[in-house]
């Protein structure tokens, strides 16, 4: 009786490491990897001057821009920190519930969670505290280039350069990495949202059609690409939004040529951030990463022919990591599981 009390005593105590992203949050639970994958987003409904959560992840982010009055649908994380932290919190809270089951009321895990390079010491601490608040026994930190360095099998414990490009939703984090350690790092604030507000602006300057973010990052994902087609055109894209001459619904037709100028300045701001890195990197690693390359994670890697656009900006080998969406989750994961790399976690 007293083993399986503890065997089911020790199952509820499971670590969890979390990728608070800005677009979204992933999830991975010790020894049984990712277990979940939502986008960052809660709706508060307001009843009588009294809020309260009503849906959370893939149920919330379905109500974006199409909410009543009572409901807002919150996105509490900007710039990968949160600028919410009560939201943030329920957020994580109901996560972590959902990842242990009725469980988690055995005793809270350890956490760890990633925050971007350039994060502050007060952003670093709301991150903290709002996972202790959510219920967790001990929080750990871990940079976000180094995460995702480790999820994709980068020699980051030897003493050989290495490069990664981590493009998320609100931050690109750009790193060189060596033993266990940052030598040398810059966080540039354009990523996925970045790429949407491009898009919107595009088609309103030039189009005088008002879309949503839910749009615009639906044609990022599906047609989003690095440089115009070999062709001039590429492919016609249908997009459907609010005439702003005659405020009445409208549908335009718009090619990927036009997508690729829409995104130019943001994949510019993240091509700079890459070459200031090159710039301030000690020789001798610079010399590493000529043979390693650059390795880029993270959702932005998936924009079409955005490897070839950075190949041929720096003259290096760009690769895309296997799995970059979950590559930053991995790696937290793996810091937290592996004691190789336990050296990497920090205490907040």
């Amino acid at each position: 009786m007293a083993s399986i009390f503890s065997r089911f005593f020790k199952f509820g105590s499971q670590n969890i490491a979390i990728d608070l992203g800005t677009a979204n949050t992933l999830v991975y639970v010790q020894d049984r990897g990712v277990v979940l994958n939502e986008p960052s987003v809660v709706a508060i409904e307001t009843l009588n001057g009294i809020k309260k959560v009503k849906a959370v992840g893939d149920d919330a982010k379905m109500m974006m821009g199409k909410t009543p009055d009572t409901i807002e649908a919150i996105r509490p994380l900007r710039d990968g920190v949160i600028a919410d932290i009560e939201v943030a919190e329920a957020m994580i809270k109901h996560f972590i519930q959902k990842v242990n089951g009725s469980k988690s009321l055995l005793r809270y895990p350890e956490i760890v969670i990633c925050v971007p390079s350039g994060s502050t010491s007060v952003e670093r601490r709301a991150i903290r505290d709002a996972a202790s608040n959510a219920g967790a026994s001990q929080v750990f930190l871990i940079l976000e280039p180094m995460a995702a360095a480790i999820g994709a099998d980068m020699p980051v414990t030897e003493p050989v350069g290495s490069m990664v490009v981590d493009i998320g939703g609100g931050t690109t984090e750009v790193a060189v990495l060596s033993l266990r350690g940052l030598a040398y790092t810059t966080s540039v604030r354009v990523g996925g949202d970045k790429m949407d507000e491009a898009i919107v602006s595009y088609v309103r300057r030039h189009h005088n059609l008002l879309i949503g973010e839910a749009t615009a990052e639906r044609i990022k994902k599906d047609y989003g690409i690095a440089t115009a087609p070999a062709d001039g055109i590429g492919e016609t894209i249908h997009i459907k939004g609010r005439d702003l001459v005659n405020g009445v619904p409208k549908e335009i037709t718009i090619t990927q040529a036009n997508i690729a100028e829409a995104l130019s300045e943001p994949i510019g701001a993240i091509v700079e951030g890459v070459r200031i890195a090159l710039e301030n990197t000690a020789p001798e690693l610079a010399a590493d990463i000529v043979d390693q390359g650059i390795v880029l994670t993270g959702g932005g890697a998936l924009i079409r022919g955005l490897d070839e656009h950075l190949r041929e900006e720096t003259g290096l080998p760009v690769s895309v990591a296997e799995d970059p969406l979950s590559c930053v989750a991995l790696g937290t994961g793996r810091a937290m599981e592996d004691p190789i790399y336990r050296g990497v976690l920090m205490t907040a």
